[in-house]
């Protein structure tokens, strides 16, 4: 490549984005924020550069960066070639999170599914049908007390009736709705049944693509938008008989419950949002909408729409459901899961959804055994020192802050209480000191490359100015400014916590409480279910298991609902 090329390449690199109109506060790295376009790399623009990044170089060393930035051996033209890739956001890195520690051993056996037994009645009225958990909806159409079809046209009812209030549908996918329900009552009459999710109707967080409908990602640059191909989590759930009705809301590329639409509604108390980028499956499966919904969870997106709707909403381990078809935030935390009604409606639908497809480089094919049967005081359970102990803290700028915190404190020990009457010996337990927020950095630059399509075609600022009111563009350009050694340093330092978290929890196999921005990085499975309630809103119970101890934290959570009724009380719509 001669001298000119070169200078052609250096300059479309150090533009960066300009010729979108984004201006130079997205263009890569701290030497492109202060080269601009210039034809060449001088010693001030070093100088400047390692400023900004925070190092030092002597002159001479600086002499030799510039000696090499403007030769032959240059990168840049490499980071042309990277621009002109089209490197969307379903092309997967070649690196894969592993969230299991070298030398860990994982289950292996595999054993049959065992639900609990009992007796259902149709309940007399169609909303109290409408909140049944999947547990119960699945042996009234067993039993052929209810019809999927006739299931499918009562929530799709109450979607229509309800969301103008809650702002929970982007899409109603009635046709196929209507035609897998169809095929459902087929089947089931001629004696094929396929399963517990058989003829039960659910919401898809509109993050995941099925042929034929919408896939908008909360962008309102999105809203007509459709993917031609169906995420593995939709065939998985086809193929076990369950019925997409609605595409729920999301936030805006993953952030907040605001959406193009408008903001998501928590149905307890409709002043309030529903929280959380998963929202929509949140409000829609608490409002009793939808049979059940599937969310996904990068910081804390099933967990914290799970607690403030009141519904169980399982985090599962990292590596166990495949984000195939799903819009891709940040590839190393991205995790799919179900938001049910209780824990062993999750259960049921993890089941379903779980194991390797070919398709998603990060699956493990480790088992996954739901046995609703076992005896719930072998579990070895701690619980969070910190989430029980310790001062309740002020929030000056929220004069209400505390006495919700005390209320959150109290239905908490009370919950406690319930697991210790169960049988259940509780031990204290302390998360070892990791200085996570150190590298938080990290999932900003994953979604910088996610997006990186979108940022140079101008959508960003159209989602950041437009309806949806995203925060997550200024994170987005902000990432640009990382730089490489430090993401890697911090990976390694992720892989310490890994290893602590795993020693820390050698003798246990799940504790109550959570710390969401330590997990999210090692991958441990987490469950919120409601445990009470404080200023009107509900309040959530957390469980976080050991990896791949899914099972575990399940049984616990069924065990605490089987002696409480909170998962049961239904909103006042």
């Amino acid at each position: 490549m001669d001298q000119q090329q070169l200078a052609v390449n250096r300059r479309r690199f150090l533009a960066g984005f300009s010729a979108a109109g984004l201006g130079s506060t997205l263009m890569p790295g701290a030497l492109a924020a202060v080269a601009q376009d210039a034809d060449t790399i001088t010693l001030e623009m070093i100088e400047a550069a390692q400023a900004i990044a925070g190092l030092s170089f002597t002159r001479q060393e600086r002499e030799r960066i510039v000696e090499h930035l403007n030769g032959a051996r240059s990168p840049i033209p490499a980071f042309d070639t990277l621009q002109i890739a089209n490197l969307a956001n379903d092309t997967q890195p070649a690196f894969v999170f592993n969230p299991v520690p070298p030398g860990k051993t994982l289950p292996s056996e595999r054993r049959p599914l065992q639900r609990r037994e009992f007796d259902v009645s149709r309940p007399a009225s169609d909303d109290d049908l409408a909140f049944l958990p999947v547990t119960h909806l699945a042996k009234l159409i067993e039993n052929r007390q209810v019809k999927p079809s006739e299931l499918t046209k009562l929530y799709l009812a109450r979607l229509k009736q309800y969301d103008p209030r809650l702002h929970v549908v982007v899409t109603l996918t009635e046709e196929l709705a209507l035609r897998q329900a169809q095929r459902a009552d087929d089947e089931i009459a001629d004696g094929l049944y396929r399963g517990p999710l058989h003829g039960i109707p659910w919401g898809a967080k509109d993050l995941l693509a099925v042929r034929g409908t919408k896939t908008t990602w909360g962008m309102s640059p999105y809203a007509d938008r459709t993917i031609d191909l169906d995420s593995t989590v939709f065939s998985k759930l086809s193929e076990a008989g369950a019925i997409l009705i609605a595409k729920l809301s999301t936030g805006a590329l993953a952030v907040s419950a605001r959406w193009f639409g408008g903001l998501t509604r928590n149905p307890w108390n409709t002043e309030q949002d529903a929280s959380g980028s998963s929202a929509g499956p949140g409000s829609a499966t608490a409002a009793g909408l939808v049979g059940f919904s599937i969310g996904t969870d990068t910081g804390g997106s099933i967990i914290l729409p799970s607690t403030r709707n009141g519904v169980t909403g399982l985090r599962p381990t990292f590596g166990r459901v495949s984000r195939y078809g799903a819009m891709a935030l940040v590839w190393t935390q991205d995790t799919i899961g179900p938001m049910c009604r209780s824990a062993e409606d999750c259960a049921l639908v993890l089941n379903a959804i779980y194991g390797p497809d070919g398709k998603d480089n990060t699956l493990l094919d480790v088992p996954f055994n739901w046995d609703a049967t076992v005896d719930v005081t072998k579990l070895r359970v701690g619980y969070l020192r910190s989430v029980f102990e310790g001062e309740i803290l002020e929030n000056p700028e929220d004069p209400t802050s505390g006495s919700r915190r005390r209320q959150v404190r109290q239905n908490n020990e009370r919950a406690l209480g319930v697991i210790r009457s169960l049988g259940v010996e509780v031990v204290p337990f302390d998360l070892p000191e990791v200085p996570i927020e150190a590298i938080d950095f990290m999932r900003y630059a994953e979604t910088a490359a996610a997006f990186d399509d979108v940022t140079r075609t101008g959508l960003l600022t159209r989602v950041e100015e437009g309806p949806e009111q995203s925060r997550r563009p200024n994170e987005i350009r902000s990432a640009r400014f990382i730089p490489a050694v430090e993401f890697i340093q911090g990976n390694r330092l992720r892989m310490r916590a890994m290893e602590q978290m795993d020693e820390s929890m050698r003798d246990l196999d799940l504790f109550i409480g959570s710390n969401q921005a330590l997990t999210n990085r090692t991958g441990h499975p987490v469950i919120s279910l409601p445990n009470g309630f404080s200023q009107g809103s509900p309040t959530g119970l957390h469980l976080t298991g050991k990896l791949f101890g899914d099972s575990e934290i399940l049984l616990l959570a069924d065990a605490f609902q089987a002696a409480t009724d909170y998962h049961e009380r239904q909103p006042q719509l």
